[in-house]
C-alpha cells in the first residue's frame, strides 16, 4: 500500500502558523492536519518559526505593558530575564555596620614584633575574625 501524498496550500500553511502562534506542540499540529511531525516540520517549518515567534512578541508586549503599569512582579521577571539582573546571596552572619552585600576579609599581615602595640591589635583583631566564622 502506498502512502498518501501529502498536499501543502496556503490554507494549510495558514492553519498550521494559527496553530504554532497559540502554543500547540508541533505532535499535535501534524494530529490535527493528518500527517507526521517530520513531514510537518519539512514542509512547514517557516509556518512553525513564524507561529512561535509571533505568540513570543504578543506575549513579551503583553509583559511590557504590564511591566510599564506598574506589576512589580512582570519588572522582576522582566529584568531577571531580560535585563540579566540576578538577587546576590547574602552572607548568614554580616559585619555589622558594614554592607551585607559586600564580603569583608581579615588580612594578616606579617609582623616582626617591633611595635608591641601594632602587634597586640594584630593578634586581637586575628581572634575577633576567628570567633565571627566558627559561629
Amino acid at each position: 500500500m502506498t502512502r498518501k501524498s501529502f498536499v501543502v496550500n496556503d490554507v494549510l500553511r495558514e492553519k498550521v502558523r494559527s496553530l504554532a502562534s497559540v502554543g500547540v506542540p508541533q505532535d499535535d499540529i501534524a494530529r490535527i492536519i493528518d500527517c507526521d511531525p517530520k513531514t510537518l516540520r519539512k514542509y512547514c517549518r517557516v509556518e512553525l518559526n513564524r507561529g512561535m515567534a509571533e505568540a513570543n512578541a504578543e506575549i513579551a508586549g503583553h509583559l511590557f505593558a504590564t511591566a510599564k503599569a506598574g506589576n512589580v512582579v512582570a519588572q522582576i521577571f522582566w529584568l531577571k530575564t531580560r535585563a540579566r539582573w540576578r538577587e546576590r546571596e547574602v552572607p548568614e552572619n554580616p559585619t555589622p555596620g558594614t554592607d551585607a552585600r559586600l564580603t569583608s576579609h581579615v588580612v594578616i599581615l606579617p609582623d616582626n614584633n617591633c611595635d608591641l602595640a601594632l602587634t597586640e591589635e594584630l593578634h586581637k583583631a586575628q581572634q575577633e575574625s576567628f570567633k565571627r566564622k566558627q559561629r
